[in-house]
């Protein structure tokens, strides 16, 4: 029988002797127990107990130091309590059912075998005995050591099963192949295929969550690929599908352009871990197939992709389960601005250019170059290359432009409020051109944003309206 060192901490002993104490058998179960095999870090331990969890976990806090505060969720079952900076979840051994149309199971007192039965991957059906007569054993029974050696996914039992009872674990399976870098066992995957429209029975806020660990993994494109490839994409976010496929009219093709955001995507996800940088690279071309157009002059165009782009946001965030607040308009501008900087890539800059850029993207231009180095994709590397040294003369030029105009989150030094004292106005569209021609003279140059150039200016404006001061 193989044995697994446990980590050097009291919780381990503490339950090994509770569970002795109340006659009872224990065991460390799940994602613990893989991490631990995988050498990852993990704090978050969940014990099965072959009898009462929560009457386990009340006894192991009577037995450590300072008797920590056990928090019982009576409704499924278990119990939890955190220890240092470890958090124990404790359950009874369970044996589920499932209806067809619900992912909420029929729960009833079980075996070990039932418990490890009803685990979702054989990656996540092993587990370390506590009890005292074989202390630190390994239990596998369904072969997840070998997975773990193959790096493979497979449900423990037949996996039809497994995604019909709860479809969820068709998203967790590549959730985890993503994350591990595993393949996902091939009868395992056919029956993702198979049960791809399971997937609706499950709340958007459970799907989005899975969706945001695959966005927030180290190489995201693989994730999106096994979920375009299993169908789930098109049935949980079917614009991002769409923009997959190349069309070809007189020997003329675009690029594919789902292929091209999941590039975007993984180049964003070397440079930041900022998981609305990596929303704004997945959604920057999303307007793709709605403006494709094609003119045998120029060829394939997408005109204006960037501003419908953005204007999609808010409503696919909405239907995805993602907040509807500022982490949302900080995607949207993104998504309206993607383009800016990659136009500024000229031999010639102006500085006018340089400081509307930097006016209208404010403390987001870091985000915003990130995702615009990100953007710039081609087979051809040299290509690539001298755009992104184009890229460099342009943040360059920016880091000038910012440390002598200072522009982030730029406010003209004249109000609204100045305008109206000045000249004896109420809130009318005299004022919003002013205040217009002033923001325009400070972007083109014209005048610096310091009052006593800009209040002349102002005068000088409201002269040639026909303006008084009173």
């Amino acid at each position: 029988m193989q044995s697994i060192k446990l980590p050097d901490h009291k919780i381990f002993p503490v339950v090994a002797n509770a569970a002795a104490s109340l006659n009872v058998s224990a065991y460390v179960i799940g994602g613990f127990v893989r991490d631990l095999v995988l050498k990852r870090p993990s704090k978050d331990i969940d014990v099965v107990c072959v009898g009462n969890g929560i009457k386990l976990a009340e006894e192991v806090s009577k037995l450590l130091p300072g008797k920590p505060k056990v928090t019982v969720f009576k409704n499924f079952g278990t119990a939890m309590l955190r220890t240092d900076d470890w958090e124990v979840e404790f359950v009874g051994a369970r044996k589920e059912s499932y209806q067809r149309h619900s992912r909420k199971p029929d729960v009833k007192v079980g075996t070990l075998q039932d418990d490890l039965e009803r685990r979702d991957f054989t990656i996540n059906a092993l587990g370390i005995s506590l009890n005292q007569e074989d202390y630190g054993t390994l239990v596998d029974a369904f072969e997840g050591m070998q997975d773990i050696k193959r790096k493979v996914i497979r449900t423990p039992l037949e996996p039809g099963i497994t995604f019909s009872d709860d479809p969820l674990r068709m998203m967790r399976a590549i959730r985890f192949a993503t994350q591990l870098q595993f393949d996902i066992d091939p009868d395992t995957f056919d029956a993702i295929i198979a049960h791809k429209e399971r997937i609706q029975i499950i709340s958007k806020e459970r799907v989005i969550d899975e969706l945001n660990k695959i966005v927030m993994s180290e190489t995201p494109s693989y994730g999106f690929k096994l979920l375009f490839h299993a169908g789930l994409l098109q049935e949980i976010f079917p614009k991002m599908a769409d923009l997959q496929g190349i069309e070809t009219i007189n020997g003329n093709s675009h690029k594919d352009n789902f292929y091209h955001t999941l590039q975007v995507l993984d180049n964003v996800a070397k440079v930041t871990k900022d998981i609305w940088v990596r929303w704004a690279a997945i959604m920057h071309d999303i307007a793709k197939p709605d403006t494709k157009r094609y003119s045998p002059k120029v060829g394939w165009t997408f005109h204006g992709h960037e501003d419908k782009g953005a204007r999609m946001v808010p409503k696919l965030f909405q239907e995805l389960r993602l907040p509807q607040n500022e982490n949302m308009r900080f995607v949207q501008k993104l998504v309206r601005l993607h383009l800016r900087p990659i136009a500024l890539v000229k031999e010639t800059v102006t500085d006018s250019a340089v400081r509307r850029l930097l006016f209208e993207a404010g403390e987001d231009i870091d985000a915003l170059m990130q995702l615009c180095r990100a953007d710039i994709t081609s087979k051809d590397h040299n290509r690539v290359k001298r755009y992104l040294q184009n890229f460099t003369e342009v943040e360059e030029k920016l880091r000038q432009v910012e440390e002598s105009d200072k522009l982030r989150n730029f406010q003209p030094v004249i109000t609204g409020e100045v305008i109206m004292e000045t000249f004896g106005l109420k809130p009318s569209r005299e004022v919003g051109i002013l205040k217009d021609a002033i923001t325009e003279a400070i972007l083109e140059g014209e005048i610096r944003n310091e009052y006593p150039e800009a209040y002349n200016f102002l005068l000088e404006k409201g002269r040639a309206m026909g303006l008084s001061q009173p």
